[in-house]
């Protein structure tokens, strides 16, 4: 494939940063990636694994970028965006990779120029590994990556970007901005919340039964701590910025709990055999769609071997 933009700035260099970076690099879409992140160790490690310039400070990052991602939590995106504004340059594209897209426009959009496009999304991609170290190209094979165009999105600019992350490998769409923040609670932010929730339970019940939910625990309570085990930041951000969907769907969550509790008391056997036979149908057509597999493997692969799997965002 041919390249898509001359020159990428990266502002945040953990997980999605570097694999965007090694998959664009791979396929050939870009010719420059300059990358700014906070914390100096973290600027280094992009230098040597991944960048080609490296900026102590975002506003130089973004200077002749043709294309600027947002690669940082989502209570960060605002102050940064108001660094870079005035250094952006006419005709460029600004992007993000944040898990909410209302909060994350009300944070960017004010910042941006006249002539700049800013065009929010998101990848449905990631693994509970985080920083520069932690990326892989492949990422982004056969996910999706969601876009909310603005109503004054430009259709040309939109469509490079399009390019840009199907040349990845990404399945996008596009959708609207508050279907997106719905749609990502019931099916990432509330299940994380829920992991989080039993990893919680588990470790206070670790102290009085001597490690033995440790010692014992079984690949459904390990898919829990995998999930459990993301980046506070980023999910605290997210929590708090998407706090009205997340809300209505635990609300949802809490009368689902309240009927199984009800059937599971009553001994109602044929009502649980039902919903479970309901639910199950879910993981075989999430199987089918291809964004997992049947393979009975409870101990995820790492990022190193080339198979991240999902995380929510």
């Amino acid at each position: 494939m041919s390249m898509v933009y001359q020159r990428v700035a990266l502002i945040g260099l953990g997980l999605i940063a570097s694999s965007m970076a090694h998959a664009m690099r791979q396929h050939g879409l870009v010719g420059q990636i300059v990358g700014y992140a906070k914390s100096p160790e973290t600027r280094a490690a992009a230098r040597e694994l991944f960048c080609d310039k490296v900026c102590d400070t975002a506003a130089e990052a973004v200077q002749g970028a043709d294309l600027v991602l947002f690669c940082v939590p989502v209570g960060a995106m605002g102050p940064l965006a108001a660094e870079i504004a005035d250094h952006l340059a006419p005709g460029a594209t600004v992007t993000d990779v944040g898990s909410v897209k209302a909060a994350v426009v009300e944070a960017i959009a004010p910042h941006i120029p006249q002539g700049v496009h800013f065009i929010p999304g998101h990848p449905l991609a990631g693994t509970e590994y985080s920083g520069p170290r932690s990326g892989f190209a492949t990422l982004f094979q056969n996910r999706w990556w969601l876009l909310t165009p603005l109503a004054e999105t430009d259709a040309g600019a939109l469509l490079r970007l399009r390019n840009l992350l199907q040349g990845i490998g990404a399945n996008v769409e596009e959708m609207e901005i508050e279907h997106h923040d719905l749609v990502l609670a019931v099916v990432s932010h509330t299940p994380h919340l829920i992991a989080y929730t039993m990893v919680g339970v588990a470790d206070h019940m670790r102290r009085v039964s001597q490690q033995e939910v440790i010692k014992y625990s079984a690949s459904g309570f390990r898919d829990f701590t995998r999930i459990a085990a993301s980046d506070p930041t980023m999910w605290r951000d997210v929590f708090l910025t998407n706090k009205d969907a997340v809300l209505d769907i635990l609300g949802r969550f809490a009368e689902e709990l309240f009927v199984l509790q009800r059937a599971i008391r009553m001994g109602d056997g044929e009502q649980l055999h039902a919903y479970f036979t309901r639910t199950r149908a879910i993981r075989r057509g999430i199987i089918e769609a291809g964004q997992d597999t049947s393979a009975p493997d409870f101990g995820r692969a790492s990022p190193a071997a080339g198979g991240g799997k999902e995380d929510k965002r």
